[in-house]
């Protein structure tokens, strides 16, 4: 689990170069998004969704999902959270797509299974699965 705390630190650290510019830049098109937005580290909301992901991370990785945190006030959280357009003072999570739009956006930690069925169903996620040779669920 503190791997995974660590690499989402470090994606958060990666993405502060860029947002300024559009949050989303470097990823466009070669990621999916995760973006969890919460107004400290000890938000119940943001502890939950840590929990739900580190046993998936394989599941993250195969349907190129990257997770990044909006927590607190700093530059990079507000970036995020301005893009999405995402109040600083509670619990979100946003599924972004590969385009850079919003596909889902939660109030409450959205389960894995919930996550992988919506990008699962996504055409260019489709597209993704058969070229690799991966059976459609």
């Amino acid at each position: 689990m503190r791997a995974f705390v660590a690499g989402l630190c470090l994606a958060a650290i990666a993405f502060g170069a860029s947002a300024a510019r559009d949050p989303f830049a470097s990823q466009k098109w070669r990621s999916r998004i995760l973006v969890v937005s919460a107004p400290t580290l000890n938000d119940a909301g943001l502890r939950a969704q840590r929990a739900a992901l580190g046993p998936v991370r394989n599941g993250l990785a195969e349907r190129d999902l990257v997770v990044l945190e909006a927590v607190g006030k700093g530059p990079e959280a507000t970036a995020l959270r301005k893009r999405l357009k995402l109040p600083g003072d509670a619990f979100r999570a946003v599924l972004v797509g590969k385009d850079g739009d919003a596909k889902m956006v939660s109030a409450e930690p959205i389960p894995p299974q919930t996550l992988f069925e919506t990008i699962d169903a996504m055409p260019m996620r489709q597209g993704e699965m058969q070229k690799g040779g991966r059976r459609v669920p």
